[in-house]
């Protein structure tokens, strides 16, 4: 199998943005090119055609390289819920809820099936399997049941480039120490060594690099920039180095960083628009006045909403919403704005019924079934007509709650799918199970604009492209500029 192995000397050292960048070249080479990452943990999720879930970042990888993201680029998803275990997500199908001391016990011989398996089949379809690692290749007590870094590594045979985060401090202990603690037919497959986020002038970083090369015997075959890039963050981790997209803009949007949030990738079609000032609050910190509040998806949504009532945070989003505020929730977001969410059988913790925030006339119960697929539907509002298409992960079930006739007409349908979302008579209350809904450029300008027309702003044009060509051009200009830095001719060559 033709490959190139990316691992990293530390967790966010840039191992997803570099995969990304190479699966772009390549792709531009003429190479048919497919990502993969092995075992993932994340929240941030992607559903395919098919409606299988992977990592949101190897379906970033997907687009890069061209092709259509496929389950077999990620057969291991590990989705965190916060008390120790994860839900286990195989091949694209949700197969069970573990901690961490039983996960490798019941599930490291299947994983490593799963791996196999995707791998064949893709190496069968594609020329170049771009691999990318977790975390640190190197972790000592871990290595024995690593399903993501040199295990792979190793059954590739695959050239590796080793990834360090300059930016981070402590650049050539990180080097030196990650290959020091391999073992010998690992470290034999580092070819190459990326320096990645660097600030400062090469000709200072020169003596370093003498030196690391002569230490380890391996090249350096890229300094590559400091990017000041929006590629999708891979964890909510980002979400704490992450600085507001713009101090204020013409709009100010809150998103209420929820203990367990997950895809908030839904949000960066709102932070590349020039006239929107975003930002992820905590729910112990005061609400303020923004224009618009927004909850976000989540793995533990009754969790979560428990937080939200603990910390004040319920009262102030329902005090905001009764002064006219304009609140939208996403997937669990949604939910949570509704009347009541109930966990019969403790499928995310205690089974019990609890009390949302009663801004939509829903009911909610969290089921085994869990609904992925991707969806097209068209919209009634805030713009009758429009395509919008995306993606449902959820395991509650909705219900409209039956409403006297006086408020009958009170709720209103977003598409006309009605079981996918609706709002309020004032378009002030949003709920939705659409991932992705920014993504549509003309039903995101929509949206802003009812904002804007509520500060005396002027409306924006509505009919601009959807954010996947911004993302297109954001992966070219990515592409681009670590192609300038970064030489593959030592991995490529046979």
């Amino acid at each position: 199998m033709k490959s190139i192995m990316i691992v990293g000397t530390t967790s966010h050292a840039g191992k997803s943005t570099i995969a990304a960048a190479i699966c772009r070249i390549l792709a531009k080479r003429g190479w048919r090119v497919a990502p993969f990452k092995g075992q993932n943990m994340a929240l941030n999720a992607y559903v395919t055609v098919n409606g299988g879930e992977i990592g949101y970042a190897q379906a970033v990888q997907a687009w890069a390289a061209g092709v259509a993201p496929m389950v077999e680029m990620n057969p291991i998803l590990l989705k965190p819920q916060g008390d120790m275990s994860s839900q286990v997500i195989l091949k694209g199908k949700a197969v069970g809820r573990v901690n961490a001391a039983d996960y490798y016990e019941q599930f490291f011989q299947p994983g490593w099936q799963a791996i196999e398996e995707s791998l064949r089949h893709l190496s069968a379809e594609f020329d170049m399997i771009v691999c990318e690692g977790a975390g640190s290749p190197a972790e000592i007590n871990l290595k024995h049941r690593d399903l993501a870094n040199m295990r792979i590594a190793k059954y590739l045979n695959a050239p590796t480039l080793l990834v360090v985060d300059i930016d981070r401090g402590g650049a050539f202990a990180h080097v030196v120490g990650t290959l020091e603690l391999l073992e010998p037919e690992e470290r034999s497959l580092v070819r190459g060594i990326i320096i990645n986020k660097f600030r400062g002038q090469r000709s200072i970083l020169e003596p370093g690099i003498k030196w690391l090369e002569e230490r380890t015997g391996i090249p350096v075959i890229g300094v590559i920039p400091w990017l000041d890039h929006s590629f999708p963050a891979e964890d909510s981790l980002d979400l704490f180095e992450r600085k507001p997209s713009r101090a204020k803009g013409e709009l100010n949007i809150v998103v209420i960083r929820l203990p367990r949030i997950s895809n908030f990738t839904d949000f960066d079609p709102l932070e590349s628009e020039p006239c929107i000032g975003l930002r992820y609050l905590s729910p112990k910190h005061e609400l303020g006045h923004p224009d618009a509040v927004i909850l976000p998806g989540t793995k533990t949504t009754i969790a979560d909403l428990l937080v939200l009532h603990k910390t004040g945070m319920a009262k102030s989003i329902q005090n905001y919403a009764a002064a006219g505020g304009t609140v939208l929730g996403i997937c669990g977001g949604f939910q949570i704005l509704g009347q009541q969410l109930a966990d019969p059988e403790g499928l995310e913790g205690e089974a019990g019924r609890y009390p949302g925030l009663g801004l939509l006339p829903i009911r909610t119960a969290i089921t085994m079934h869990k609904v992925a697929r991707q969806r097209q539907v068209i919209s009634n509002f805030p713009q009758s007509g429009l395509p919008v298409s995306g993606y449902e992960i959820h395991q509650g079930r909705s219900r409209l709650v039956e409403l006297p006739p006086a408020q009958a007409n009170d709720y209103q349908p977003l598409f006309d799918d009605t079981g996918l979302g609706m709002v309020d008579s004032s378009q002030s209350i949003w709920g939705t199970y659409l991932h992705g809904i920014f993504d549509n450029g003309p039903w995101r300008r929509a949206w802003l604009n009812r904002l804007r027309q509520q500060r005396g702003l002027k409306s924006l044009p509505t009919g601009i492209s959807n954010y996947r060509e911004q993302r297109e051009a954001m992966l070219d200009s990515l592409a681009g500029m670590v192609e300038t830095h970064l030489d593959l001719s030592s991995v490529l060559s046979p």
